[in-house]
């Protein structure tokens, strides 16, 4: 079976959330202590339960994610948000020059150790920073590529995030979000919804070992997050333009790509 073939694969998001429970969006709980907290206690066994709940195909669309929105030249630098132990910033190291810096910034202290412990077993060179997305401690245009992959749903203020995100873009600069996403196909998205709202919070809830209900977490997230052109316009809404939505294994995933206006 091919890698776009597996349209019942499903990865454990991801990531930050803004501290402040008042501008939390209504819905499914995305304050920054829940998801802090939920992410600690998973830590230990997220690429573990990443890699049997999606079969492998998560490592497919970080490649194209990092094909579609390839690596600026040397001198550049590129910031993963929400990287959580940092999957899609070592693959960007991995295709990148030696001259171009790499950042790797979370909330969550514990999965951003497992990221730091996975690159010094490989001596990637790329810079770990523990920061909130809404705050990001960074200056303005500072990065000629800003990637999340799976966690721009788990910040609370998707706008502010956003905001965060265009603001330490270059002009000319790029962004990549790589999110679940709904099948259109109404057979496939029943299937999907089944599985992802009855088996994979049972086995990942249960295999993580965690009390948290990160696995339930998960498919509530991804079903309330705005999709398709709903976020296409928040994502221009924040600055950016020329947005391009790509998706992936029957529509389960989505990457999006969009420009900063020079």
């Amino acid at each position: 079976m091919s890698n776009d073939q597996a349209e019942t694969a499903a990865t454990i998001d991801h990531r930050e959330a803004i501290v402040d429970p008042a501008a939390v969006e209504p819905g499914v709980d995305k304050s920054g202590s829940r998801v802090s907290g939920m992410f600690a206690e998973i830590a230990p066994r997220y690429d573990l339960v990443n890699r049997m709940l999606s079969g492998g195909i998560d490592v497919w669309w970080r490649y194209v994610t990092v094909k579609r929105a390839p690596p600026p030249r040397p001198s550049g630098a590129i910031l993963d948000v929400c990287t959580g132990t940092g999957d899609l910033a070592l693959a960007y190291r991995a295709k990148a020059g030696p001259g171009v810096r790499v950042v790797a910034s979370d909330f969550c202290r514990p999965m951003l150790d497992r990221g730091i412990a996975k690159s010094a077993k490989t001596g990637a060179a790329i810079e770990w920073v523990e920061a909130d997305a809404m705050a990001l401690p960074f200056p303005n245009a500072a990065f000629d590529l800003v990637t999340v992959a799976f966690g721009l749903r788990n910040i609370a203020d998707t706008s502010r995030g956003l905001a965060e995100m265009a603001r330490v873009c270059k002009p000319g600069g790029r962004l990549a979000i790589l999110e679940f996403s709904l099948p259109l196909n109404p057979l496939v998205r029943n299937f999907y919804l089944w599985y992802f709202r009855n088996v994979l919070p049972l086995i990942g809830n249960a295999v993580a070992r965690n009390a948290s209900d990160a696995y339930t977490y998960l498919n509530q997230s991804v079903e309330e997050f705005p999709a398709g052109e709903s976020l296409a316009r928040l994502i221009r809404a924040a600055g950016f333009e020329r947005v391009e939505m790509v998706p992936l294994s029957f529509g389960i995933a989505t990457l999006s790509v969009a420009t900063r206006p020079s």
